[in-house]
């Protein structure tokens, strides 16, 4: 399935808004998500089943030639198997119909795309850490989503509803006047929504396809230089000379007292017991409804803040350096976790990243991440073999600069932008550059790589073999995957 390119000069964006949905409508959220859930297990359970009765089937010395055939995980190969068992699989038989279609093919999907992930990771074609195999989503714990591509998804002229296949016509919490405007005047075109509950409360996304509007930034000769930090959130040096400081909000640590009452008022109610199948008392649902108001207002004003933060950057600066952070391994620091987790580093290079690139096509140089910002000199150059953290102040032996450390890493990384290369040269087509610079101290690697090598355990026996698929619509799969 090819991937969506959208045309020359406009780019896919995003529009999200609460919902305020009736009784009947949240209901309907419900199943649509709860269908989604359940075409996903379908699809994972239907896929496995193969592949564990070919190992099966090997431990009675059955040729390889004549095992059972493996299914393919494509999503046209599974709407087809899906539509042919649906309305006999006593799973789905009695309901199937209450719910659009597009809610089952969201879980197919999900499915196609979690094994798509897996055997991609297990040929090496994926980067980042090894996928294991798509697991089952548990009624409990399962994140309730639906994407609707197919029928009527639009914004109602009246500002204050969005209309949807199947759910008919809800009610936005907020005015969609902004999207609105845009497919009023031919500038967007609305390609998906997507109905999520986060925080207690439903959204729904619209995908779209919106005409580039480049908005010149305040001052595009001056490079910035962002050192992020626990202490202070972030420490801007630019080109010409100014520091400025952007203090950490810390909002877990300001709600931790109201969150900890919360939270033993709740251990005092009568919880859930899943061993011996005991339900929740209401006094412990009421409690838990309360606790989690803390979390949701923790969350959205660390979103509010990091935002405003983020667009103020890209506004004002030709140019932005940041940091390759880390942050899943600073997490496993078990004394500033808590806390490196409340800043939201790697939120705020996301944020930058798109923001940059779609909003103004300014530049975004992404420094190594062995780069010793903190470590070297920002008036001679010189660097440091070590620079323990609870120095912060940095004094360099070579000229004797005196500075704070923090401000000396923003200072470098600022210096890098004039050794940065920018990307295609078209305008607001800038590839994130990486700047390079050799570390002094050794590099923390670890010494042997991870194994991948499966257990004796893992279904489908020790090797999926090329599939041909027989269907036109169906993908082959190229390469063995090793399990």
């Amino acid at each position: 399935m090819k991937k969506f390119r959208p045309q020359s000069g406009f780019v896919v964006k995003a529009y999200r808004f609460a919902l305020d949905p009736n009784a009947a409508q949240e209901r309907a959220l419900h199943s649509h998500c709860g269908a989604a859930r359940a075409a996903y297990n379908w699809a994972v359970a239907w896929i496995e089943a193969s592949w564990w009765q070919r190992k099966a089937e090997s431990t009675y010395g059955i040729p390889q030639e004549q095992l059972t055939q493996w299914r393919p995980w494509s999503l046209p190969a599974l709407r087809k198997a899906f539509n042919a068992v649906k309305h006999t699989d006593p799973r789905f038989a009695a309901w199937w119909q209450d719910n659009s279609k597009e809610a089952y093919n969201t879980g197919l999907a999900n499915a196609a795309a979690a094994f798509d992930n897996y055997a991609r990771s297990r040929q090496g074609r994926r980067r980042g850490r090894a996928m294991g195999l798509p697991r089952f989503k548990s009624k409990r714990k399962a994140r309730l989503s639906c994407r609707f591509t197919t029928g009527t998804i639009r914004a109602d002229a009246d500002g204050r509803h969005v209309t949807l296949p199947r759910l008919g016509t809800l009610r936005t919490h907020e005015p969609t006047v902004k999207l609105l405007a845009r497919v009023q005047a031919g500038t967007a075109r609305i390609l998906s929504a997507t109905v999520r509950h986060e925080r207690g409360r439903w959204f729904v996304s619209f995908q779209v396809e919106v005409k580039r509007d480049l908005v010149r930034v305040a001052r595009p000769g001056v490079a910035v230089g962002i050192d992020l930090g626990v202490k202070t959130l972030a420490v801007m040096a630019d080109s010409a000379g100014a520091i400025r400081e952007v203090a950490n909000p810390r909002h877990l640590d300001t709600a931790l007292k109201q969150l900890r009452h919360a939270s033993r008022v709740v251990s005092r109610r009568q919880g859930p017991d899943r061993r011996i199948g005991h339900k929740p008392s209401k006094r412990w649902d009421k409690a838990n409804a309360q606790r989690n108001k803390v979390h949701h207002r923790v969350a959205n004003l660390r979103e509010d803040a990091l935002h405003k933060l983020t667009t103020s950057i890209a506004a004002e600066y030709g140019t932005v350096v940041v940091e390759d952070l880390n942050v899943a391994g600073m997490l496993r620091n078990r004394r500033l976790a808590r806390r490196i987790a409340d800043a939201g580093f790697g939120e705020i290079r996301r944020q930058l990243e798109y923001k940059t690139r779609q909003r103004h096509a300014t530049r975004l140089v992404v420094a190594d991440r062995w780069y010793p910002s903190s470590k070297t000199c920002s008036g001679c150059g010189a660097a440091k073999a070590k620079l323990p953290l609870h120095l912060r102040t940095y004094h360099c032996d070579a000229c004797g600069l005196v500075i704070d450390r923090d401000h000396n890493a923003a200072r470098n990384l600022a210096a890098l932008a004039a050794a940065a290369v920018t990307g295609t040269g078209v305008a607001g087509d800038q590839d994130t550059t990486q700047v390079s610079k050799p570390r002094v101290a050794d590099r923390k690697t670890r010494a042997t790589a991870r194994s991948r090598k499966a257990t004796g355990g893992r279904a489908g026996g020790a090797t999926l073999p090329h599939q041909r698929q027989t269907e036109t619509r169906d993908r082959t799969q190229a390469e063995a995957l090793t399990l």
